[in-house]
């Protein structure tokens, strides 16, 4: 059992961030580049310690999915190096002095960005390596050179307390100032960290009343800050009469692969099929859903949750049960469910139906044309995701529906699933709310690092005092754009 972090020690360890702080401003990416290295091999070298405290803690699978686990934390970090080497996060602008600027005499402005400062990072209860106490948050805002202080999930606490072991001991060995990194435990220790005036930023994965309560402290402070939560999504899918009967079978069984996989406890899990009227695949979907074997929650709260769930969905007028066994209260297992409506009634009741159910649970909607399907589309409440299943003969179809999905989702998939994000520099992870509370940004991805970066310009300095990035000789050779040009 770890206890919760005495509230008296969150001044010591903010305070330490802040010294740290101060050290991290002076480094050098090449310098915090050597950090997370070091810190990936450490993780990798503890990994069988890591996923047996894992599987132990949240009831998840060592092989493959605790495993793949491990390979994303290691790769992140590794990924966020390659990042720092890279350079082109600093977006270095120099705008050299000109007389003759059609504006007037222009002053000579270089501009980059700067480290936020401390950052706030709460972990996620589904991904206890790959969003947690090492994972991409904590990534992204090292790599941007940022202190981090992680407020543990209470889903894992040793695996969180071994974890920041690990990490401690790999970034003293790598050189990295004291306090660069350390952990808290408890609600109201996260809140008061929330609320303390030297933490510049935070981060959040979780639930939509648990972000939202978090936001709104960030932004109640005196001087607010940036709330970087990842909060809900449904995941819309989009299935054309096209593509039902080209390959209604394959959409069938990919979609249960999808929606169950990990017992549905994805944040990118599609929520919600759209189907046209008369499609066929009922037997189908029933079939693949029923093979899915029975699989455990990660803790018994998240449990509770989804039987509530799946019996406020399953008590609305209009549904129908496809596939929903019920469950004993004492049942330790889950077997997934998949429910039916027609549009017009998910329409009519959408404060129920377009809700997040955290779990192994999905809904179709049947729409009858292409009215009734925009009808739905311009209704629904924006995510993460959203995907199209169609032919090539119906790209014009599809045309007309880019804008709805466009406004809906950050990620647009196109005969795919959305479960299983890649990490690469393209990756856009986020979405209006109530997907994140920040949309501009992504939470996964080599673009990850600006959400902890802060721009500033220096008019007319010498160049002796200028950042090493925006000195004219360019001594760390970075992709610059310097009057106008790249």
């Amino acid at each position: 059992m770890i206890a919760d972090t005495p509230l008296e020690r969150i001044d010591e360890i903010v305070a330490a961030a802040v010294r740290a702080a101060e050290a991290l401003a002076e480094t050098t990416p090449a310098q915090r580049a050597g950090w997370l290295e070091a810190t990936a091999e450490r993780i990798e070298r503890a990994g069988d310690e890591l996923v047996a405290l894992a599987a132990r803690e949240t009831h998840l699978p060592e092989q493959p999915r605790l495993r793949g686990e491990l390979a994303r934390t290691v790769f992140q970090l590794r990924l966020f190096a390659e990042v720092l080497a890279d350079g082109e996060f600093l977006r270095a602008t120099i705008d050299h002095a000109d007389p003759s600027w059609p504006m007037g005499p222009r002053p000579d402005i270089r501009r980059s960005v700067v480290p936020m400062g401390p950052v706030l990072v709460f972990t996620a209860s589904n991904f206890p390596l790959a969003l947690s106490v090492a994972g991409h948050d904590t990534a992204a805002a090292l790599a941007a050179g940022c202190p981090v202080i992680v407020k543990a999930h209470p889903g894992h606490p040793e695996l969180s307390a071994r974890t920041r072991d690990v990490l401690v001991s790999a970034l003293a060995e790598a050189g990295a100032p004291e306090g660069t990194f350390e952990i808290i435990y408890g609600v109201e220790a996260g809140t008061t960290a929330l609320r303390h005036p030297d933490i510049r930023a935070a981060a959040f994965t979780g639930s939509v009343p648990g972000g939202r309560a978090l936001f709104d402290i960030a932004n109640a402070r005196p001087r607010p800050i940036p709330f970087y939560g990842e909060l809900g999504s449904l995941n819309p899918v989009v299935v054309t009469a096209g593509a039902v009967e080209a390959r209604g079978e394959q959409i069938a069984q990919g979609f249960a692969g999808s929606f169950t996989l990990g017992a549905g406890q994805f944040c990118t899990k599609p929520g919600l099929l759209l189907l046209p009227v008369g499609h066929g695949l009922e037997q189908q979907l029933v079939n693949a859903v029923a093979a899915v074997p029975e699989q455990r929650m990660l803790n018994d709260r998240i449990a509770a949750g989804y039987r509530t769930g799946v019996s406020v969905l399953r008590e609305q007028a209009g549904i129908t049960r496809l596939v929903s066994p019920d469950a004993d209260p004492a049942d330790t297992g889950f077997r997934p469910t998949l429910l039916s409506v027609r549009a017009r009634d998910f329409l009519g009741d959408r404060e129920v139906l377009d809700r997040e159910c955290f779990g192994p649970a999905s809904v179709i909607i049947e729409y009858d044309g292409e009215d009734e399907l925009r009808a739905v589309l311009e209704g629904l409440e924006p995510g993460l995701t959203a995907t199209v299943h169609a032919e090539e003969s119906e790209y014009e179809q599809v045309r007309t529906l880019l804008p709805l999905l466009t406004r809906l989702a950050g990620r647009l998939l196109w005969n795919g699933w959305p479960t299983g994000i890649t990490l690469s520099w393209a990756q856009q992870h986020g979405g209006p709310y109530p997907a994140t509370t920040a949309p501009q940004f992504t939470s996964m991805g080599a673009a990850a690092i600006e959400r902890f970066l802060r721009p500033v310009a220096w008019q007319d300095f010498p160049d002796a005092l200028l950042p090493a990035a925006l000195r004219e000789a360019n001594p760390w050779q970075l992709p610059r754009r310097v009057d106008g040009k790249r």
